[in-house]
């Protein structure tokens, strides 16, 4: 490893945390501004997947100039994160330029690659483009006929990553209909955590985005991944989406896609997510205000079985602030029900002493509304 990555590397994690925390006083603050948009710059992609329904063979890459239009536009809405995916995006010529540009506007930038092509000379282009987060996924131990996405054949690739990249990786394994080897989630997601990087799972979805619930094993293998998710905030301890997906059961949530969450295809459409194009499939240079507003109040039919996480995470955004206590009060209930031995960190017993315990809480309440923008009534 070279001298100087290890410093960088927490230098940079810093930034984003700060980052990340102005991007939540805003979402609390802009009830519809946009907190996550997905762009994909070329739909073709160098594997052919068998499940996968968002790549061609043939498309060539989005032009830069278009590209970057497109990111200054997500970025007058109020943009605060902005994923490139594919097809494969490691395919396009310029990539670094529009993961440049997101980085100019202050906007969390997200790549997600399958990272068959990643070298070398392409981590420190993206170490220097200012990349902060990339996902891979990986779909098995063995390449099969379904998916090349494997372990083995990546392994090397995500030793490099584990050395030279400067932001952060989280490696996401599947579960579900059409798996053929559960087990290897489970051996992925330890792979990953051995090097450093993140891990979650997420569950196999149709080519409308519903899911199916696991079978006992594949539930089993689910729960054994999601313990090894750390962090008291992350949204695998809050998230009930899954839970209920993995059980077969529908949430009862209102979807804000085509607001906080847009995805942009190659041809410079906004629709509600990857799987649900044409709604409403207008022009990203078009999209106004007023879009925005229709769609955060829109009911969306395929909403109860949706497994898009994505999606529901901005969503849950949403939830927060509305109800800021109540979130934190589920929260610390949560954790302690997924690791019963949880101990709980000094910061959240002051949030939690701060909002649900003592005769303060309604002013110490309402600092913490003035400093964040939340409502609280």
């Amino acid at each position: 490893m070279q001298v100087g990555i290890p410093l960088r590397r927490k230098l940079r994690a810093v930034d984003r945390r700060r980052r990340e925390v102005r991007m939540f006083a805003a979402a609390m603050q802009h009830r519809t501004r946009p907190v996550l948009a997905q762009i994909v710059p070329i739909r073709r992609c160098n594997l052919d997947c068998g499940y996968c329904n968002e790549y061609d063979r043939t498309s060539a890459p989005v032009p830069l100039p278009e590209m970057l239009a497109r990111v200054d536009k997500l970025a007058a809405l109020g943009t605060s994160i902005i994923t490139i995916s594919g097809g494969e995006p490691l395919l396009h010529p310029q990539l670094e330029d529009i993961i440049g540009r997101i980085r100019a506007h202050g906007a969390i930038a997200t790549l997600i690659s399958n990272a068959y092509l990643m070298s070398h000379e392409r981590i420190r282009a993206l170490n220097d483009a200012g990349l902060d987060y990339l996902q891979i996924s990986i779909d098995n131990v063995q390449p099969d006929d379904t998916s090349m996405k494997s372990l083995r054949v990546l392994e090397r690739k995500l030793g490099w990553l584990a050395r030279e990249a400067e932001f952060s990786i989280t490696i996401n394994s599947v579960l579900g209909a059409g798996v053929r080897h559960p087990e290897d989630a489970l051996v992925v997601a330890r792979h990953a955590r051995s090097l450093g990087f993140n891990s979650t799972v997420g569950i196999a979805h149709d080519g409308g985005g519903q899911s199916r619930g696991l079978s006992e094993d594949q539930f089993h293998i689910y729960q054994d991944i999601r313990k090894m998710e750390t962090g008291v905030f992350s949204f695998a301890h809050f998230d009930r989406f899954q839970e209920n997906l993995a059980h077969g059961l529908p949430n009862a949530w209102h979807c804000r896609a085509g607001a906080r969450f847009l995805y942009i295809c190659e041809d410079g459409l906004v629709h509600w997510c990857s799987q649900q194009r044409g709604h409403p499939g207008i022009p990203l240079a078009d999209y106004s205000q007023a879009d925005i507003e229709r769609e955060y109040a829109a009911v969306k039919g395929c909403a109860p079985f949706c497994s898009i996480s994505c999606v529901q995470q901005t969503a849950m955004l949403d939830q927060i602030r509305q109800d800021p206590r109540g979130m934190l009060h589920d929260l610390v209930e949560r954790r302690r029900a997924t690791d019963p031995g949880f101990r709980t960190p000094v910061l959240l017993r002051f949030l939690a002493w701060a909002f649900l315990d003592n005769r303060w809480a309604g002013a110490l309440r309402g600092a913490f509304a003035r400093l964040f923008g939340l409502r609280t009534g």
